[in-house]
């Protein structure tokens, strides 16, 4: 039997206690799920890679993190709405250059988010959310 990278996914998920998992660690995993959607999003074949950082980089940032989590909140199950509560609530030791603090403890909750729907294997409501965010975006 051939196995492949979702797989070692899967079978990692299965191992994890989420409530094992330190909070700022699950917004560490969901910061890198965000932005691998985010450059997955944005790709069509003829844009420059520095175009593609520029804008991708505009996306993921606190700022704008903060307010996506702002469009999808009334769409949130109170589970998700806790995570993104206990990420905004965490005191995380640094904080972005450019972002206000009320955009970066948004911004945490977000990341949490989507740290936890990943680690448990929500991949449709990943995207249900994401095109909920930028549905009026291009």
């Amino acid at each position: 039997m051939e196995k492949n990278l979702t797989d070692d996914l899967n079978m990692a998920r299965e191992t994890i206690d989420l409530k094992q998992i330190p909070i700022l660690t699950l917004a560490y995993l969901g910061d890198a799920v965000y932005e691998i959607m985010v450059r997955s999003w944005i790709l069509d074949g003829k844009t420059k890679p520095a175009q593609l950082h520029k804008k991708s980089a505009s996306m993921v940032k606190a700022h704008a993190q903060a307010e996506a989590i702002k469009k999808i909140e009334d769409r949130l199950t109170e589970e998700e709405k806790t995570y993104v509560r206990r990420g905004r609530n965490a005191h995380p030791k640094t904080r972005a250059k450019n972002a206000s603090m009320n955009d970066y403890r948004l911004a945490t909750g977000f990341e949490s988010l989507w740290g936890y729907l990943y680690l448990t294997g929500q991949r449709d409501r990943l995207r249900e959310l994401f095109q909920r965010m930028w549905e009026n975006e291009s």
